[in-house]
């Protein structure tokens, strides 16, 4: 089970009321909002490997080279503390420290990579996976990891985290017309203005996944826009050409990697704490209460 951590904690920031507070009045609510939701992933899906995967870099260069626009509305307003820095919430920010350092004191992985997002660290590890992958994200753009045949499925929350759609090919087909080895072309196609990625004018999710039912891929369907004889309409063919430029880098931003450097860590779902005395003082400083014991409850099956 892999976690798209960043991702989640927002979702639980969200979630859960900023009236839960530690001891002396700091908002802890997505602290504990993760915590219980991990709980919950534990309890129902008995993973044997769980991984916290992290956002070593939420905008990479080589990313941003490709698209100059990738993500630029994320960035906190100027001037920020950092150069690049993502905007996040004023009661969120101080939370992802303790997330952090509660993860490793369960004993819970927690896995990065620099210069990669947490999407490319799923991406590594799934493509490293010798047997079923679960990978909960609230990010659609990992719906193109999903695979029936190796049975890679995305766990997506939906109203909150209270539901988790499970997600597999006949779930992508069922909503998008494409499977999981064809949902970035149809993103690439499509764009996403919540990434800043244009996609090609006049291309929405459908057109996108006619394009593809018919021809395949993106490759083939650019072979399509050069060939007179193919039943591309001119407005379809004019405007995959004017196109061109991004199609040809945006693959590239859209794909998750799926060989970034990973350090040396073990997936093992933690059955007690790895430093009991440190998460006691967490617990204490933090008024985790009920949602770390259940999160403990969980792991110790």
């Amino acid at each position: 089970m892999l976690l798209d951590s960043a991702s989640l904690y927002f979702r639980a920031y969200f979630g859960v009321p900023e009236s839960l507070k530690s001891p002396d009045g700091v908002p802890v609510n997505a602290v504990r909002g993760l915590l219980d939701f991990i709980a919950r992933l534990v309890t129902d899906h008995s993973p044997d490997h769980l991984v916290a995967c992290m956002d070593a870099d939420w905008r990479p260069q080589w990313r941003v080279d490709l698209i100059p626009s990738y993500k630029t509305h994320r960035l906190a307003p100027s001037p920020p503390a950092e150069p690049g820095e993502e905007e996040v919430p004023d009661a969120l920010g101080p939370q992802i420290p303790v997330i952090e350092q509660v993860l490793d004191a369960v004993g819970i992985a927690r896995v990065g990579s620099p210069g990669y997002e947490a999407d490319d660290v799923i991406g590594t590890l799934t493509a490293q996976a010798r047997g079923p992958v679960d990978v909960v994200t609230g990010d659609r753009d990992l719906f193109q990891l999903v695979d029936d045949t190796r049975a890679i499925r995305v766990l997506y929350p939906v109203k909150g985290m209270g539901t988790l759609q499970s997600t597999d090919d006949a779930l992508l087909h069922e909503k998008y017309g494409v499977d999981g080895g064809h949902y970035a072309d149809m993103a690439v196609l499509r764009g996403d203005p919540s990434d800043g990625l244009p996609g090609v004018a006049g291309v929405g999710e459908k057109t996108a996944a006619r394009l593809l039912a018919s021809y395949g891929s993106l490759a083939q369907i650019l072979a399509a826009a050069d060939d007179p004889g193919s039943a591309l309409t001119p407005t379809q063919r004019k405007r995959l050409h004017e196109g061109r430029g991004y199609l040809a880098v945006a693959p590239r931003v859209v794909r998750v990697a799926d060989d970034a450097p990973l350090p040396d860590f073990d997936p093992a779902l933690p059955r007690e704490p790895r430093d009991p005395m440190t998460l006691e003082e967490l617990s204490e400083r933090w008024g985790l209460g009920g949602s770390l014991h259940r999160l403990l409850a969980a792991l110790a099956g």
